[in-house]
């Protein structure tokens, strides 16, 4: 077996970190990385000591039939792996200024915002998507760098289970997949 280069190890990491996710809609996992260290990493589902969100612990999970697509995010009580990833790291005081993150989805607009806020340096992702909100989404990857916001592709076999239920509702959300 080849060694992996470092953008591929990482990103295998993410996916490994995906298998915890316990969310509905979709299972993503996210590292954060430093001078080739990890330093914290978050996968998306309900706050710790809460049910799960696969147990019925997120009504909006729960119950998708109650909420239109694309709404009801504020009463969705399940964390982005992304923020999870970064309150990790802010709850055991480790300082993630310069690093990169590595995401098994593109970030959404509020992640990337949250992650440009506490001056990740670079974002690595696998699965693309294409915002509705076009313009302002590219103002937050320019704030980053075009070149410092990118997709890193690996072998991903269970794209199919961690689409979860959000792999049919996309477009209605304003995310339209842009790869497989």
């Amino acid at each position: 077996m080849a060694r992996p280069d470092p953008d591929s190890y990482f990103m295998g990491i993410a996916l490994a970190v995906r298998a915890r996710a316990n969310c509905t809609g979709r299972r993503v996992g996210a590292i954060i990385v430093r001078d080739y260290r990890i330093l914290s990493t978050g996968y998306n589902g309900t706050p710790s000591k809460m049910r799960n969100c696969e147990d019925g612990g997120c009504h909006r999970c729960a119950h998708p039939d109650r909420y239109t697509s694309g709404e009801g995010y504020d009463v969705c009580v399940c964390v982005h792996a992304e923020q999870n990833a970064l309150l990790a790291a802010a709850r055991f005081g480790v300082a993630i200024e310069g690093c990169t993150l590595y995401t098994t989805l593109q970030p959404c607009f509020g992640c990337l915002k949250e992650a440009l806020q506490a001056s990740v340096a670079e974002v690595c992702y696998l699965h693309a998507w294409q915002s509705r909100f076009r313009e302002q989404y590219d103002a937050l990857v320019e704030r980053l760098g075009a070149g410092r916001f990118r997709r890193v592709a690996v072998d991903d076999p269970a794209a199919v289970w961690a689409a979860g239920r959000a792999g049919d509702v996309e477009r209605a959300l304003g995310h339209e997949v842009l790869d497989g």
